[in-house]
């Protein structure tokens, strides 16, 4: 890797003002969308799953039967179909799949369990329309990470069926923040602080919903029975601890998990795959992973 790429992201993300206000942080993020575009090759068709926007993806050569259900990330308060457009196409393409993006409601408009909510409609989207669960891997970044993990653990616990796989990007599975990379690796990251994820955390989660709560800490759940799961992360960013914690306890569990820390790489550095080699490498790595789960 050419060390020059992600020390230009890093200097571009903290050259900019830390936006004020949910408008301009969403706008923020939604700016990743707009400068990188996708590929030409790829379809785009709107869909309505049921009162909850979604959009699917379409690159040459993927199999139409076989699905990836994405969640973006954003602190369950920003992100965007669009904000993750790039990467969610290009995923796609390297597990030869179709994706489904969902536009999950955000915080603190629609605090817990409004995105849990909505991402069990997206799934009870994909059943209707007859596609078996072997065939679908669900995945997500971040605060879309810890989604992930938090609707598979709500399909468990409905004895429903389960996805073929999950592949999780930064996931924030700790709401109470007690991971010790907030700390360590505070000076290096760019994107995620302590301070900034405290305040996601108070507009998505209610008074009176204990932060240890599975559905929006997922660390903290029973993990027996959860699908085959790669998670990666980057090793210079906050919620590293997030990552390894809950690949340790997905682990003790036994499940089947494959962790992968990437040298240097900062928070859901796959968004930056249009100009950052180890992005496109990373989401050739869980294009191969979810082909090797998918039925």
């Amino acid at each position: 890797m050419d060390q020059n790429e992600i020390e230009a992201i890093r200097a571009l993300l903290s050259s900019k003002p830390r936006p004020v206000g949910w408008s301009e942080r969403r706008q923020r993020l939604d700016e990743v969308g707009s400068v990188w575009p996708i590929a030409g090759d790829v379809r785009l068709d709107p869909v309505d799953l049921g009162g909850v926007r979604g959009e699917w993806s379409t690159a040459p050569g993927s199999d139409a039967d076989r699905v990836l259900l994405y969640f973006h990330g954003g602190g369950y308060c920003s992100g965007s179909i669009l904000s993750h457009r790039r990467m969610v196409t290009e995923a796609g393409r390297a597990a030869a799949v179709r994706t489904l993006a969902v536009g999950y409601r955000l915080s603190p408009e629609h605090p817990f369990p409004a995105a849990l909510d909505d991402a069990l409609t997206a799934w009870h989207f994909l059943q209707r329309l007859g596609i078996p669960a072997a065939q679908i891997a669900i995945a997500g970044d971040s605060a879309g990470g810890g989604l992930t993990a938090a609707l598979i653990n709500r399909l468990r616990e409905t004895q429903a069926e389960q996805p073929a796989c999950a592949w999780l990007v930064s996931p924030w599975t700790d709401l109470t923040m007690s991971g010790s990379t907030l700390t360590t690796k505070e000076a290096i990251d760019p994107i995620i602080h302590r301070s900034y994820l405290l305040e996601l955390a108070d507009a998505y989660v209610p008074a009176g919903v204990d932060r240890k709560d599975p559905r929006v800490s997922p660390l903290y759940s029973d993990l027996k029975g959860f699908p085959p799961t790669l998670i990666q992360v980057g090793s210079n960013e906050t919620l590293l601890a997030d990552a390894t914690r809950f690949a340790a306890a997905a682990g003790a569990a036994d499940v089947a998990v494959t962790l992968e820390i990437w040298p240097h790489m900062i928070h859901a550095w796959h968004l930056w795959n249009a100009h950052l080699e180890p992005g496109r490498q990373a989401l050739a790595s869980a294009g191969a992973f979810i082909r090797g789960h998918l039925g």
